[in-house]
């Protein structure tokens, strides 16, 4: 028996691709981790693939904050003051059309519900923001909102996934994955691509997340997203065993180095060198984690400005702290998933608890950003996998609404990096049912954080099951090019 053959036999298609090629990048990690003393070397952990990025981008970094669950367009950012007139009307058929969720297709009508929420105009550029919003509105000029986004979705599962990885097919790649594998990250002791996953207030409809909204898909492991539990203990098992100190720690990895590597060199399984690449990384954590999550040394006005519960460990306020203290130390990618959006009845005390949760500290990242000169190089996504309707789930009073799934449009809001704030695009029709100008796929706002990235959508793909695959997906997709900077 060949030892070899039989691993060959016993490959699996993405070992098999890995081998042939693919994951280049992880037999050049493999070799860089194998050089005895790396750990304290200037080598980089996370290079970037060769040629990119393809152009100069404007953005170094992007924190994604993600609304897990699908905010209301009606009551934050698409104002629509003659709702009022239609209270409780039926909405028309041809605005209603033919693809609604089970959750209210067996309603005998659909009365539409006007915001309660009151709207006014903040900054110069005159942006009509919900009251739900009073820190946000203060840095509307900063931001650019895009009110007619649209996605494939309709219920959460495949909707997050589509979100998160341009597809929704389960096994692609997450965003932070794709910008990992492609652009590295200038950190040696931190991961190029962290996930933060807050608590969220008590009471809220939160829906689950999935590994593969931060996951690699086909790409290799070590380019997922290193998920920060919440709470004060964010990663387990950090520090070493009584009796175990750094440097036995460190001739324990490095004799399991030169054992894995010898895996590698006998078998070829790209599998190793993930595993190689993990054990390393975790001893920089042992070291760089602490620091990081040690909010002691931030001012005073700082913490202020991100609110009282930004000292609570899990907080969506410390993990917007969190954050940029990540970009701030070389970290690629930040991405948040915030839960508890699903609002299909109780919507007003809902969304008043998810907005006292985030807004203030949403407003402070990117004043934080600003002040510290890192706005300019750093990218901020705000936004949920789809929308909700015009039309009220179950009981509707003008003080008690619920709303159900849109995935025709939907808002989001860019800042930073490559975008020029104060800006709008994109309108919707007076129900705020469908878009009537500037429709933007989800997929389009990927192609844009890209770009500003200094990657070309369209030229930074692989090939995966007989396909050029995309984070945009294989269908075009445009830049949007009118909240450009």
């Amino acid at each position: 028996m060949n030892p070899f053959f039989e691993h060959q036999l016993l490959q699996t298609r993405r070992q098999f691709f890995g081998d042939t090629g693919i994951r280049l990048g992880g037999a050049a990690l493999a070799s860089m981790l194998a050089t005895p003393g790396l750990s304290h070397g200037a080598s980089e952990v996370h290079p970037a693939l060769p040629g990119l990025p393809h152009f100069a981008g404007k953005a170094k970094a992007i924190i994604y904050l993600h609304m897990n669950g699908g905010p209301s367009q009606l009551d934050t950012w698409d104002h629509k003051p003659d709702l009022v007139k239609q209270f409780d009307k039926d909405l028309p058929k041809e605005f209603l059309g033919n693809r609604i969720t089970t959750m209210t297709s067996g309603q005998g009508r659909f009365p539409v519900a006007p915001s309660k929420f009151k709207f006014s105009q903040h900054g110069q550029c005159g942006r009509w923001v919900s009251e739900l919003l009073p820190h946000t509105a203060g840095i509307v000029d900063d931001i650019a909102v895009v009110k007619s986004v649209h996605t494939n979705a309709i219920n959460h599962d495949p909707a997050c996934t589509f979100v998160m990885t341009g597809n929704e097919v389960p096994g692609k790649p997450s965003m932070g994955s794709w910008i990992s594998y492609g652009l590295g990250a200038e950190t040696e002791n931190l991961p190029a691509f962290v996930a933060l996953t807050p608590n969220f207030p008590n009471g809220s409809n939160a829906q689950a997340l999935f590994s593969r909204m931060w996951g690699p898909g086909f790409l290799p492991g070590r380019h997922s997203g290193v998920v920060l539990r919440p709470g004060s203990d964010p990663v387990l098992y950090l520090e070493n065993p009584l009796g175990v100190n750094r440097k036995d720690r460190r001739s324990m990895l490095d004799a399991l180095g030169q054992l894995n590597q010898r895996g590698f060199e006998k078998f070829g399984d790209p599998d190793i060198q993930t595993r190689i690449s993990q054990y390393e990384m975790a001893f920089r954590m042992q070291a760089s984690v602490p620091d990081l999550t040690d909010l002691s040394k931030e001012k005073p006005a700082t913490l202020e400005m991100y609110g009282d519960r930004v000292k609570t460990p899990g907080s969506f306020a410390s993990s917007a702290l969190l954050a940029r203290r990540l970009v701030e130390r070389g970290v690629r990618m930040v991405q948040i998933m915030h839960r508890g959006w699903d609002s299909h009845g109780n919507l007003p005390k809902e969304m008043g608890n998810q907005c006292l949760d985030t807004d203030q500290a949403c407003a402070a990242l990117i004043k934080d950003l600003k002040q510290r000169g890192m706005l300019d190089e750093t990218l901020v996504i705000w936004g949920g996998e789809f929308g909700r309707t015009v039309y009220s789930q179950g009981k509707l009073t003008r003080e008690q609404y619920g709303r159900d799934h849109h995935p025709k449009n939907f808002c989001m809001w860019m800042a930073g990096g490559g975008i020029k704030g104060g800006t709008t695009i994109g309108e919707t029709d007076e129900f705020s049912y469908n878009p009537v100008k500037d429709k933007v796929h989800i997929n389009e706002i990927n192609a844009t954080a890209l770009h500003c990235m200094g990657i070309d959508h369209e030229r930074f793909a692989l090939r995966y099951q007989g396909l050029d695959q995309r984070l945009t997906g294989v269908e075009p997709m445009n830049v949007i090019k009118k909240i450009l900077a």
